[in-house]
């Protein structure tokens, strides 16, 4: 506990150093200002009673979304608080419109945690994936309030199998139950003697796509592009990302690209139009109409990511030339599509798998992905076979929300909560 304590005034002292120079970090910081009373007056400006879901950043939120969105329509009389750690969650998904109220997470501590859960008084909790906190989940235990945690895979390069692991890792034992992703997760707690009731039900990310990519969907000016060529839809991608596609592109000239960069700051944008000259902007192909010249559509802004994937002939997805892992797959492979990625995917169990299948392609220099590239695009029957397979494995794994629910109903969590 005293290292827990001293990593918090760590932590904190470190965070509010760096919000001097650094946006995410004075996002962090002014997030969380006067959090007692906002949270105060926002959990008293309507009555039912309150499921908080808590995720750390976009991605866990994802993993969640189908997942909170089937218990505001199952439970309508119910309020759902949704918290987020990183600016990155918050920032996008401040104005969601399925949660009642949205919130920075205050950072861990014994104050911070019972003001929390003293003013929420929460039916349910969820946390996702990971970014589990020792003070809000051992108060939580003492309340007998059930607190699940959703979509978590565990491998033995966590923190949380480490020579310091063991007070993580008994942070599991405060969860009501544990719904890990895969076999593998499953064992290795059971490995390291966790307590906690566990289930396997796959990963709600399945769900989430399959929702997203059922839903109708039509742009006319990026069908405009598309239109009698074939696309290579790059999401999510960073620098090293770009120079694998900007070598691609010199060395297949007839291929169209859609790049959707993880970030869409002014500076990024300008940098990947000197990098692409024969680019344009969605937002000016929006107003002026798209150039004879345009081969590469630059998308600057957010929100789209995940619907464009199904314009792709191929996809890929960045991210895998940092140590953190490659991007969502998930959300290309739904629509039946080869996805390409850089060699980090450790933490990817989908990556593994569609790559075993034939479906993805991890990539590791230019000129291997510029050949494997124009190989596949040869032969037609071959890429549609890899497409019916992407499209398989996706639908093949859905479900995961279903069992969740499914838990809370027979287990009556939310069935009589009152005020």
């Amino acid at each position: 506990m005293i290292l827990y304590n001293l990593f918090l005034v760590i932590y904190t002292f470190l965070i509010r150093l760096a919000s001097l120079w650094n946006e995410k970090a004075r996002l962090w910081v002014e997030g969380r200002k006067d959090f007692k009373t906002n949270i105060t007056r926002a959990c008293s400006s309507k009555n039912g009673p309150i499921i908080w879901m808590h995720c750390a950043s976009l991605g866990e939120f994802e993993q969640g979304r189908e997942l909170l969105e089937r218990i505001k329509l199952t439970y309508p009389s119910h309020r759902i608080l949704l918290t987020f750690f990183s600016p990155s969650g918050f920032e996008p998904k401040k104005k969601y419109a399925q949660a009642d109220m949205i919130f920075y997470l205050p950072l861990d501590g014994k104050k911070n945690a019972k003001f929390l859960i003293d003013t929420i008084k929460p039916k349910l909790v969820i946390f996702v994936k990971y970014d589990s906190w020792y003070y809000y989940l051992s108060a939580l235990k003492s309340r007998n309030i059930p607190t699940l945690l959703i979509s978590a895979k565990f491998t033995r390069n966590l923190s949380l199998f480490g020579f310091f692991g063991g007070f993580l890792r008994n942070m599991l034992e405060y969860y009501t139950h544990i719904f890990v992703q895969d076999e593998a997760s499953l064992e290795l707690l059971k490995e390291y003697d966790v307590h906690a009731p566990i289930s396997i039900t796959g990963d709600t990310r399945f769900d989430r796509v399959i929702d997203i990519a059922n839903r109708p969907f039509s742009h006319p000016a990026i069908e405009q592009f598309c239109t009698n060529n074939q696309i290579l839809v790059a999401g999510s991608t960073w620098e090293k990302d770009e120079e694998m596609l900007e070598h691609l592109q010199q060395h297949i000239p007839g291929l169209k690209f859609i790049i959707a960069p993880h970030e869409v700051s002014t500076n990024k944008i300008a940098r990947l139009q000197k990098q692409f000259p024969s680019s344009q902007l969605l937002s000016t192909i929006e107003v002026e109409g798209i150039s004879s010249k345009t081969n590469v559509l630059i998308i600057d802004s957010i929100g789209l990511l995940s619907k464009l994937y199904r314009y792709g002939t191929l996809c890929y997805v960045g991210g895998g030339f940092k140590k953190t892992g490659i991007h969502n797959i998930l959300e290309a492979s739904v629509y039946g599509k080869i996805v390409f990625f850089g060699r980090y995917y450790d933490f990817s169990n989908e990556a593994e798998e569609l790559i075993k299948i034939g479906a993805a392609y991890s990539i590791y220099n230019p000129e291997l992905f510029t050949n494997t590239v124009r190989l596949i695009l040869s032969d037609k029957s071959a890429l549609e076979k890899k497409n019916n397979l992407a499209e398989t494995y996706t639908e093949d794994n859905k479900g995961a929300t279903e069992k969740i629910m499914r838990y809370l109903e027979e287990n009556r969590l939310l069935i009589n909560s009152t005020n």
